[in-house]
């Protein structure tokens, strides 16, 4: 089985090939089959991510089903990891300019590295809601701000 995440339309795959890919990078893993960077990647952040591991493990067909409403007070698992890898390839190019400085704060501040791509992750996510919400495209003045606020924090 292949995933299609590279699939038409290029780069805006829909929510079933999220899914697909990164139960692909996962499965792949476990197997030991050969990997890309990016499905490294994806397997490396679901490695810190035991909860998620018996989802990925799910026939296909359930996996594409299930639903995470926001009713539930549970993120949906497929977006957790989708803004892991957002934000992975924001640190590694500095994008916004300054990121990594902020993250390397984060890190001093909270001691876990993992703990402080979560708190990068939560104004990523918030501006993503926000962007959906209003139906515009995401704001990078409101997510530097964001982030500019954890480095003023204590």
């Amino acid at each position: 089985m292949t995933y299609a995440i590279w699939g038409n339309p290029l780069f805006s795959p829909d929510r079933h090939q999220v899914r697909q890919f990164f139960q692909y990078s996962w499965r792949q893993h476990c197997q030991g089959g050969s990997l890309s960077a990016i499905e490294s990647l994806a397997a490396e952040i679901i490695g810190f991510h035991p909860e998620f591991h018996a989802l990925l493990e799910l026939p296909e067909a359930e996996l594409l089903t299930r639903e995470w409403p926001p009713e539930d007070g549970t993120m949906n698992p497929f977006l957790h990891l989708s803004l892991h890898l957002a934000l992975e390839e924001q640190l590694r190019i500095d994008q916004p300019p300054g990121i990594r400085a902020v993250y390397t704060h984060q890190c001093r501040l909270i001691g876990v590295e993992h703990d402080a791509r979560h708190r990068l992750m939560e104004c990523l996510g918030e501006v993503v809601w926000e962007s959906q919400r209003h139906g515009t495209p995401p704001d990078p003045k409101r997510y530097w701000d964001l982030l500019q606020s954890l480095t003023q924090s204590p």
